[in-house]
């Protein structure tokens, strides 16, 4: 591979092509003073097709005014920039995409270091994917959460609580014009969405892996104190590329486990297994399932902010101390060895952290919210290669669960049938949504949280059922639905077996996920059985995507990245 470039190696020489450089950049009206500093680029992803990096013009220019003071000579390139709710599929398919466009601006323009802005769940896995395979010296900035929205006195959170206020319109319970009145509600601010769920998680999960500065995670997005962050950023990259840390002197496999950690005692995203295994490949360590799922065993649950509590990330996280103050609290558990972009090891960082300013949200640890990490990892005949389920965020008395299945293969079909007052369907059995996987949907859409309550059975009071998919859910998303299961139907995955009436066993504790069928019974039916894609693209990325996306038990990433 070619080296990346530099821009001392960029300006080397007496030549024609550097002559034109220097020229180049002295038509924007910088200086031979400007050329004579250590170029920093910043990787922004503003765009106004995604309201959670709206403010990054902003913060932008306060990174550029701490790499002015620091010495530096920054220069602003922007990236695509992904929101789930402007593209027509599923946008973990452009997460790949964006990771090789930023790998490549990284390492083919004359950057010394770089600063990444991001805050969006598939924006911030594409930056670190990208960002470890180029290896500069780099520091990331988080863009940090949205402040929460209000209606008629209560708080209200984005995604987690539009699942809610949507139940409850599908039952009758709030009229059309009281919906239409909370659009402008659900949304406080700019930022991402204030929730634990895959976007703020990441930006936890950066912190945590020690390539963000101690406490920038959490800041409101729209906060005095998220833009002295930026200009503290922009003043760290410079001693980065001083002292030459680069990305892999970080990210070691103590400073992943210490992310899985946050991840597992805050009730983060299940959407981070995918993209931390995603990481963890760029940089060649191996990350199976089964380290996740022995983290998870050791932590325990601490933070009560939605979708597994109560509170918000900006607000009642932050305000309580944020990822320092849950890391103080899970010491003990921590590599405390690891080098961090604050120049000190997380050790030194944590000696300065301050513990919780509220147990009521960030709890000690002999007083946990519950006695495991957020996240269980399930395998059995129905998923050989695994699949995950948000425990913190399940019912408890369906994490145990034996019942019929119903099965589906497209999601209008299961959509009828829930909506549907004079189905079959109650609390007792178990919907089976397939062939939504990375390869057939395609990009794993998060469909698990698209499957309703039925207005029949929340009539009754009963607010959850069991639901397994090989798709993904959203971060912000709640209730007993097992995900990722692997491999997916498409991919001749055992979920393909699967017909009415078959039985389901769910153990969460056990970690077992299976249906009571012999081997050689699934065998026939898969041999039987075939799934045509939900959509035929027959161009372009997205069908590039499709015949080289790996499956989630490895990341979706492509093999040759």
């Amino acid at each position: 591979m070619k080296p990346n470039s530099t821009s001392k190696t960029w300006l080397t020489g007496k030549t024609r092509q550097v002559l034109l450089r220097r020229a180049l950049v002295k038509s924007m009206g910088y200086t031979d003073d400007d050329l004579s500093r250590p170029i920093v680029g910043i990787i922004n992803t503003w765009a106004e097709t995604n309201p959670g990096h709206y403010n990054f013009r902003q913060l932008a220019e306060a990174v550029k005014r701490g790499v002015w003071a620091a010495g530096g000579f920054p220069l602003e390139v922007n990236t695509i920039s992904i929101c789930e709710v402007f593209f027509d599929i599923s946008s973990l398919v452009y997460r790949n995409l964006m990771s090789i466009t930023t790998e490549e601006l990284i390492a083919r323009h004359p950057f010394d270091g770089v600063v990444l802005l991001g805050s969006c769940d598939k924006n911030v896995p594409a930056q670190l994917m990208a960002a470890a395979s180029a290896n500069k010296p780099m520091i990331f900035l988080p863009g940090g959460p949205m402040l929460p929205g209000n209606y008629k006195g209560e708080s209200l959170a984005c995604g987690t609580d539009s699942f809610k206020l949507w139940t409850k319109y599908q039952a009758g319970e709030l009229a059309e014009e009281d919906l239409k009145s909370v659009e402008g509600c659900l949304y406080g601010s700019a930022g991402a969405c204030p929730i634990m769920g895959t976007a703020n998680s990441m930006q936890c999960a950066t912190e945590a892996l020690g390539l963000s500065l101690p406490g920038s995670a959490t800041a409101p997005a729209v906060s005095a104190e998220k833009a002295r962050f930026a200009e503290m950023t922009g003043r760290k990259i410079m001693s980065l590329i001083e002292k030459d840390i680069k990305v892999t002197d970080i990210v070691t496999l103590g400073a992943i486990r210490n992310a899985i950690t946050v991840l597992m005692s805050s009730g983060g995203s299940t959407n981070l297994l995918i993209h931390l295994t995603a990481i963890a490949r760029r940089l060649g360590i191996k990350l199976p399932l089964d380290e996740f799922q022995k983290i998870s065993d050791k932590t325990r649950l601490l933070v009560d902010v939605k979708p597994s509590g109560k509170g918000t990330v900006g607000i009642e996280f932050h305000q309580a101390g944020g990822v320092q103050a849950l890391m103080k609290e899970v010491e003990p558990l921590l590599d405390t060895s690891v080098m961090t972009v604050s120049g000190k090891t997380l050790k030194e960082n944590l000696a300065e952290a301050p513990t919780s300013y509220n147990r009521e949200v960030i709890a000690a640890w002999d007083k946990p919210l519950a006695e495991n990490g957020g996240i269980a990892v399930l395998r059995g005949n129905l998923a050989p290669r695994g699949a995950v389920i948000k425990r913190s965020a399940a019912s408890p008395e369906l994490l145990k669960f034996r019942g019929e299945a119903r099965v589906f293969d497209t999601l209008a079909k299961a959509e009828k049938y829930l909506l549907d007052e004079n189905s079959d369907m109650d609390e007792h059995k178990a919907i089976i949504l397939r062939g939504y996987g990375p390869k057939g949907a395609p990009g794993m859409p998060e469909f698990g949280n698209y499957m309703p309550i039925p207005p029949k059975l929340y009539k009754k009071g009963i607010k959850d059922y069991v639901r397994i998919t090989d798709a993904r859910m959203s971060g912000g998303a709640f209730g007993t639905v097992v995900l990722h299961v692997c491999p997916e139907a498409a991919a001749g995955g055992s979920l393909g077996a699967v017909r009415d009436g078959d039985m389901i066993v769910l153990d969460a504790d056990n970690g077992i996920l299976k249906v009571e069928l012999s081997d050689e019974e699934i065998a026939t039916r898969l041999a039987e059985t075939t799934f045509a894609p939900k959509e035929e693209f027959e161009r372009g990325f997205v069908r590039h995507y499709i015949d080289n996306v790996m499956q989630a038990d490895e990341g979706c990433d492509f093999a040759y990245l």
